[in-house]
């Protein structure tokens, strides 16, 4: 049966990844409040859009989910992390005006990228609650809200962080994405036993 405290600790599970992703991501990009917190919305619809969607395909897709999302999350993990490692290791007089006339779109479309990358285990944990029966609206909503609250706070340490730290922090974001990508491969492949 799933009770309030289990839907808590798989809330703040689901929201792990979202909060380191986010703390890198923060570093990178140093958002004002607001930004923060429309980022921070950006993971946290996709984070609960993500089990609405593994709910949906239930028993008969859970091979399939289970089969690729690893997968999925090393790949754009990897090749946000990968950016963000590029960014940092770049110098100075590289950025162009180009490059920030760009950077919107490629800011959003790497938050995206860097949300469902996040989020794609969420997938099957809805396939997961298809089996249980569970209320998935609830249970999405509390994943949701819990990981906007994680990913707006940890979009703020990393600016706090990386206004002292400046590409170090970018640096250290980016292997912890590419990082982060490697363990949930890792795990899903049985290397690693969590």
């Amino acid at each position: 049966m799933i009770t309030p405290l289990s839907i808590a600790v798989l809330s703040v599970s689901m929201s792990a990844d979202a909060f380191a992703a986010a703390i890198g991501r923060g570093a990178q990009h140093r958002p004002t409040l607001p930004q923060a917190l429309r980022s921070g919305l950006v993971f946290g619809v996709v984070e609960a859009i993500t089990p609405l969607i593994g709910f949906a395909l239930g028993v008969a897709a859970a091979g399939f989910v289970e089969a690729v999302d690893h997968w999925i999350a090393f790949g754009l993990l990897g090749a946000v992390g990968g950016k963000m490692i590029w960014e940092a290791l770049k110098r100075e007089d590289e950025d162009t005006e180009a490059d920030a006339g760009k950077a919107g779109s490629r800011g959003l479309l790497a938050l995206v990228a860097t949300a469902i990358g996040t989020s794609v285990d969420a997938g099957a944990v809805g396939v997961g609650l298809a089996l249980l029966g569970a209320n998935i609206w609830l249970i999405a909503a509390c994943i949701g809200a819990t990981t906007f609250a994680l990913a707006t706070l940890g979009l703020l340490i990393g600016k706090a962080a990386g206004a002292r730290l400046g590409k170090i922090v970018e640096l250290i974001g980016g292997l912890a994405l590419i990082g982060l990508g490697l363990k949930i491969l890792l795990e899903h492949l049985g290397v690693l036993a969590f």
